[in-house]
């Protein structure tokens, strides 16, 4: 019988994240949100953070509220009010809070072409 090994890592989502989920959440978009993101950063032409409010979370758990997570590749990033939203091939990410002390650098890497220097 073969073993399967299931690791499935997570943060614990503090007050400041939540209230920047709540907001976007409140202000709405024009199309549907997959997912909203915290603690985000762009790694090639993928982004990663934690997930809250996945509409799909699976029958594992996989995309469970406070496990991180890596999208597939993004086909387009732009702000929509006072939010990022990242678009990949099925699915669109809010962007709630970035990682402190890279996110918002990567983001502006991403968007000029810059990717030599993002992580992964």
């Amino acid at each position: 019988m073969n073993d399967l090994e299931l690791e499935l890592h997570s943060k614990r989502l503090l007050d400041f994240d939540l209230l920047w989920i709540f907001r976007a959440q409140m202000q709405g978009f024009d199309r549907p949100v997959t997912a909203y993101l915290s603690h985000v950063f762009l790694a090639q032409d993928t982004a990663v953070g934690v997930v809250f409010g996945h509409v799909n979370k699976g029958p594992f758990g996989r995309f469970d509220d406070g496990h991180y997570i890596i999208t597939s590749s993004i086909v387009s990033v732009a702000r929509e009010g006072r939010f990022w939203v990242i678009t990949t091939l099925n699915s669109r990410y809010v962007i709630a809070t970035f990682r402190r002390d890279i996110g918002r650098q990567t983001l502006r890497e991403f968007q000029t072409g810059n990717t030599n220097h993002l992580p992964l």
